[in-house]
């Protein structure tokens, strides 16, 4: 519209300069009218709506959230073209002023003309002004007034931006000591993680402060930023009680498909449904009428992902170790019927989606508050998880269950300690509570006993099974062929009085370290396996593999385990199965609860490198008559109790108290007992509010040199508590064990507190992660920490359900 009135006016004085009449240009200028007014009117109005939008473009949608612009797109050259279009329109008017009167003296209206203007029409003289002048009276006082907003907002805009510049400059705050460290490096590096740009990261100031402050906290709010939206946390969900689950068809839709691994886990989930549903009833009526508040729970199975290997599932048919998906697919039942929400992942990427994780490559938080009140993972799934969530990792570790087949030691996972003194392994220095990792088996009570289920037989099916015994049939424990090498001796033996069944995978050929005289089944299914095993007389082990499933199950199933005795005992320092494991725990046999927890008639445990020992034993078992036996803790009733347990009890989120009083601290709460060898909690005083097991279980006895803390208290029938170890840490405690001390001092170390002699020289824990029940030095009188168990049920105290 701007170029037509401009060319319009161009002619006009072209050819008024010329000799062009004007009737002429009145009747070229007249049908256009109407045309022009509209034209004027949408002109004014589209070119208003560009003007001031123009002070809205610095908050375009398109731009980033934490970018300030220092000027207004559009200001200036808003003004200029008002000005502009309003000097023509003035120029306009005048042209047409002067058009108007000549026309009112001219001979517009001769009879001859061919000029009409019908009455319905506005008259071509006057009217036609008013409404140009009217326009360009309009459009000056517009532009004025658009002239007078911008230079207002322009004004306002730089006050702020020059303001906001001094607050994005790292403040000095001593609350906050790291915040200019870390600007340095965000300035340095914020373009090393596409996760910065995510969270709006653009290279400046402001933009490295806000983050900082409202993404992570290393630097203080910046006071003209909103804080509504960021210190509004999301309203927790309403409690829900948990209740007991029997159907567990929803639970094998969450385990998935696709892997042979969860194909096994999830056949073992059906298989055992009934006996899941029979103990949950059990429990249930056990429990009563306790409220139980329904948690949400990832389970993240990271050595299945892709992204470790996943090496077991192309093993699970072809004889490779399945103890740890027993185990898995057990604790996935166990937290589904205890009735809790679940969530199970087997990748990375649905890790990473059920977390939270910003795109990018693991430096920034989550990008929502973790919707979960337990994670269960291995030590895989925990490396992915610190790759991944960057400081929420920190935030979020307590709620974090690591099912650790062989346990952590708490000398290995102290970071610093085990960096320290030679206890750095690839597996452990997490700086998690000891009692966070879960175990197969209670190899230590620093951690925790996770467990798992072995299939509990009624009282019909064990005399089914009794009287169906063969007398002198023996399977073999081992499906891998390299099991079997180098055994020929003790087969041999075995082979004059009983006839040997194994289960060794093959796919064309017998394996040719089994003899000739072994009747191999080969891989068999589980359901056959357990068959095989209520004929059999005996299930032998040849050393390896060390504390499965397998004896538990033979055991239950009416067979007599025999196992070799390690003689100097396992450990990582002498046996490759060991080395790099965060533990210094020595094996004493093969399996070593059921030597311990078990024992004769079911389990005998033997020097194979005497033969005539383990001739001798061969005989004594073909003479024994055993019933199966499953321990309480191995029954479906008894993983639910002990998980029931861990997630009532356990919260690793409470920050720990200090491990040493302080010198003159108020006396500790025990009492020598009458006859003088330990200490217990006195009657008198009242017990520590929220302390779990129940402080009154405790009993404190003063290790012999060069015994552990865990040896100690099994001696007494016992079982080493560690969460009692701050109790104890006190000078006090070896005084009422009148235990003289000349001098104390406090350290890290994973064996105190101790008594050390010569020197009567009392030490205390400095490092709480540190109080470990395994360790033990000859230098050392160790001050253990026990308590009592339930029959069946070592990881629960008699008063902890």
């Amino acid at each position: 519209m701007h170029s037509f009135v401009k060319h319009l006016c161009s002619r006009y004085v072209v050819e008024r300069q010329g000799t062009m009449a004007l009737p002429a240009l009145l009747t070229r200028l007249l049908p256009l009218r109407r045309l022009f007014v509209l034209g004027i009117g949408f002109f004014t109005l589209c070119f208003l709506m560009t003007s001031l939008g123009g002070q809205f473009s610095a908050r375009r949608l398109g731009d980033s959230p934490f970018t300030i612009r220092t000027e207004v797109m559009g200001g200036p050259e808003s003004r200029g073209v008002l000005r502009k279009m309003s000097d023509l329109l003035e120029l306009m008017v005048k042209r047409m002023d002067a058009l108007a009167r000549l026309e009112n003296g001219s001979e517009l209206h001769r009879a001859g003309g061919d000029l009409h203007f019908p009455a319905d029409r506005m008259p071509p003289g006057a009217g036609l002004m008013e409404r140009i002048q009217a326009i360009a009276q309009n459009v000056s006082d517009i532009a004025v007034k658009v002239d007078q907003i911008l230079r207002h907002s322009l004004l306002l805009h730089s006050k702020v931006s020059e303001g906001r510049r001094d607050q994005c400059e790292a403040p000095s705050d001593p609350k906050f000591p790291d915040c200019s460290g870390k600007v340095e490096w965000m300035r340095a590096r914020w373009t090393s993680d596409p996760c910065y740009a995510f969270f709006g990261v653009d290279g400046t100031e402001c933009s490295f402060l806000i983050y900082l402050s409202e993404v992570e906290w290393f630097c203080p709010p910046l006071p003209w930023r909103n804080q509504t939206a960021a210190q509004r946390a999301p309203k927790p969900l309403p409690k829900v009680q948990a209740v007991f689950r029997s159907n567990l068809s929803h639970l094998l839709d969450l385990m998935g498909s696709g892997k042979e691994s969860l194909i096994f886990m999830k056949k073992r989930t059906k298989r055992l449904t009934a006996q899941w549903a029979l103990a949950a009833r059990r429990l249930a009526q056990k429990l009563g009428a306790t409220q139980r508040d329904q948690k949400q729970i990832l389970v993240h199975i990271g050595f299945l992902t892709e992204e470790s290997g996943d090496v077991f599932s192309p093993r699970v048919l072809k004889g490779g170790p399945l103890g740890e998906m027993v185990q898995w697919a057990d604790i996935l039942t166990a937290l589904y019927v205890l009735g809790h929400g679940l969530r199970v992942t087997v990748s990375l990427k649905e890790l990473q989606s059920n977390l939270g994780v910003p795109p990018g490559r693991g430096s920034c938080p989550l990008t929502m508050p973790l919707p979960f009140d337990l994670i269960y993972t291995d030590y895989h799934g925990l490396q992915q998880m610190k790759q991944h969530m960057g400081l929420s990792f920190k935030k979020y570790r307590c709620r974090i269950r690591v099912i650790d087949t062989f346990g952590t030691e708490p000398a290995y996972n102290h970071e610093e300690y085990a960096t320290l003194h030679g206890y750095r392994t690839n597996w452990g220095y997490w700086n998690l509570n000891p009692k966070q990792f879960m175990t197969m088996f209670p190899h230590t009570p620093d951690n925790s006993f996770m467990g798992f289920v072995s299939e509990e037989l009624n009282e019909t099916e064990k005399r089914l099974i009794k009287g169906g015994k063969a007398s002198n049939m023996a399977v073999v424990y081992g499906k891998e062929a390299s099991i079997w090498k180098g055994k020929e001796k003790f087969l041999g033996i075995l082979n004059k009085y009983m006839e040997i069944h194994g289960t060794v995978y093959y796919e064309s050929q017998r394996p040719p370290e089994v003899p000739a005289f072994v009747k191999n089944h080969g891989l068999l299914p589980q359901p056959e396996f357990q068959q095989l095993l209520r004929k059999a007389k005996l299930f032998i082990g040849f050393g390896f593999p060390y504390e499965g499933p397998a004896p538990l199950e033979a055991i239950a199933n009416g067979c007599i385990f025999l196992q070799s005795r390690f003689s100097p005992p396992h450990s990582s320092l002498n046996h490759e199965f060991f080395r790099g494991k965060p533990t210094s725990r020595e094996v004493f046999s093969q399996h070593p609860y059921a030597e311990n927890f078990i024992g004769k008639p079911h389990v005998w445990t033997v020097d194979y490198n005497n033969s005539e020992e383990f001739e001798a034993a061969i005989k004594a078992i073909m003479r024994t008559q055993v019933d199966p036996y499953l321990p309480y803790e191995y029954t479906c009733e008894g993983m639910l109790e002990r998980i029931h347990a861990y997630i009532q009890h356990q919260d690793f989120c409470i920050a720990p108290g200090p491990a040493l009083p302080e010198a003159h601290a108020p006396q500790s709460p025990f009492v020598l007992a009458p006859n003088a060898t330990h200490l217990e909690w006195a009657r008198n005083t009242s017990l520590a509010p929220g302390a779990w097991p129940p402080a009154h279980a405790l009993r404190a006895w003063l290790a012999v040199p060069g015994r552990a803390c865990t040896d100690t208290c099994l001696d007494h029938g016992l079982i080493c508590e560690p969460s009692f170890f701050p109790f104890l840490n006190s000078q006090d405690a070896f005084l009422k064990l009148q235990v003289p001390c000349d001098s104390t001092e406090s350290e890290m170390n994973h064996l105190y507190p101790a008594f050390a002699q010569p020197g009567q020289e009392c030490y205390l824990q400095k490092e709480p992660l540190l109080f470990s029940c395994a360790g033990s030095n000859t230098k050392y009188r160790r001050l253990c920490p026990c308590r009592d168990f339930r029959k069946g049920q070592v990881a629960l105290c008699q008063g902890c359900l």
